[in-house]
């Protein structure tokens, strides 16, 4: 069995990871700030379902902190690092863009610092498919330029790219970077689509639907998300003809689906029509999202497939179940 430090371990993604390690009797040291980024108990919740298993050991901190960080890995020694711990949200960095540069960037430094001196058998962190910008080639393949990020988030998580392929480079660091397509499922997080319309149409209250509704997005489903992560846990990449061991991997769904047909969907599955109201392209948005996944299956095997229509019923289970509808 592994020892895996897993940042953001009370997150939306690094929640369902840690559950699914912990069932295969890894251990699993999860590290979070429980920031108030959005409804902290949220994240206590997740944590509280993971605390019950013996082989979890969850340490509060912040990435921001590079002695913390030095410390948890030096003690800890894990063979794998899986890095999901960042500030998210693409709107959010127009209003406060220090805590994506302290999360994101500085965080994210002091994680690779960290490995450089303690080296893991693999590193794995979060990147996003907003690195993509508003390329106009469509799928979105990582062999895309991605070089005019229209967000500061998207920004940040290209510069992870930048750094861990250096830390490679120069420290022979295996490293994985996952770019991750509109995640959601149970236990998703509050600022996303899925759960800010459910709360909405289950309120009675209008939901507002960006560019007319003429957007497209890869919604990934949240299983999908993680087996694509447990694929990759063990395989590190393997040496370029540069000896660098750097990859990064896009996990989308591969099928972009029209926002209306997301909302149409949802409302079936939650019993209750929506209040549409309709705006504009809101500033660091992009129209459309389309994973190219091509990567994905050549090494792995490995396609996301769960529907729209199975995810948000998991989803929309869950919700009614949490809140008590």
């Amino acid at each position: 069995m592994k020892k895996i430090l897993l940042t953001g371990a009370a997150g939306f993604i690094g929640f369902h990871l840690a559950e699914k390690l912990l069932k295969q009797n890894q251990t699993v040291i999860g590290f979070d700030n429980v920031n108030d980024y959005y409804d902290v108990s949220l994240k206590y919740a997740r944590l509280d379902i993971l605390k019950k298993h013996n082989n979890f050991l969850f340490i509060k901190g912040d990435l921001a902190d590079k002695q913390t960080v030095f410390d948890l890995v030096k003690e800890h020694q894990p063979q794998i690092v899986i890095n999901l711990a960042a500030q998210a949200g693409v709107r959010y960095s127009i209003e406060n863009p220090d805590a994506y540069i302290t999360a994101n960037i500085i965080g994210f430094f002091h994680i690779l610092e960290a490995c450089r001196h303690y080296p893991p058998k693999h590193l794995l962190y979060a990147s996003s498919s907003s690195v993509y910008g508003n390329n106009d080639k469509l799928p979105f393949s990582t062999n895309d330029m991605v070089d005019q990020p229209i967000s500061l988030y998207a920004a940040t998580k290209k510069s992870n790219e930048l750094m861990a392929y250096t830390y490679s480079h120069l420290y022979k660091l295996p490293v994985t970077g996952l770019r991750f397509f509109t995640v959601y499922g149970p236990f998703g997080r509050p600022d996303m689509a899925a759960f800010i319309f459910a709360d909405k149409i289950l309120r009675g209250e209008p939901i507002q639907i960006n560019n007319h509704g003429d957007m497209y997005r890869d919604f990934t489903y949240i299983d999908d998300i993680i087996s694509g992560i447990e694929n990759m846990l063990d395989s590190p990449p393997r040496p370029d003809e540069k000896g660098v061991q750097a990859k990064v991997y896009n996990i989308g769904n591969n099928s972009p689906e029209h926002l209306l047909h997301f909302i149409d969907v949802l409302e079936k599955c939650l019993g209750k029509k929506a209040i549409r109201e309709f705006a504009p392209m809101q500033p660091g948005d992009v129209k459309k999202t389309y994973a190219d996944v091509d990567d994905l299956i050549e090494d792995f095997d490995f396609k996301p497939n769960t529907s729209i229509e199975d995810g948000l019923s998991r989803f929309v289970d869950w919700y009614k179940n949490y809140y008590n509808y």
